[in-house]
């Protein structure tokens, strides 16, 4: 069963609570999405880590109730003041 845009938003969310996520279906079928995911977690991690943290966080549906995941993921920018 695929799993909705809410759904990934939600579960991320409950992982990193401090996340900003913007979810992107990229081919309108429930499978292909994109996700957008800003959090203070992740600062001083490496991209892989950064990325393990919001796979963990989707619980195993990666590859089986979500098959693509195009992820982007940062440390919210500081301010230059």
């Amino acid at each position: 069963m695929a799993m909705t845009a809410g759904d990934i938003e939600t579960m991320i969310k409950a992982a990193i609570p401090d996340a900003q996520v913007t979810i992107r279906d990229l081919a309108g079928d429930g499978d292909h999405y994109a996700a957008e995911v800003v959090s203070e977690s992740f600062r001083g991690k490496t991209r892989v880590q950064q990325h393990q943290m919001v796979y963990d966080a989707l619980s195993g549906n990666m590859g089986d109730a979500l098959h693509a995941l195009a992820l982007q993921t940062s440390a919210p920018k500081q301010d230059a003041g």
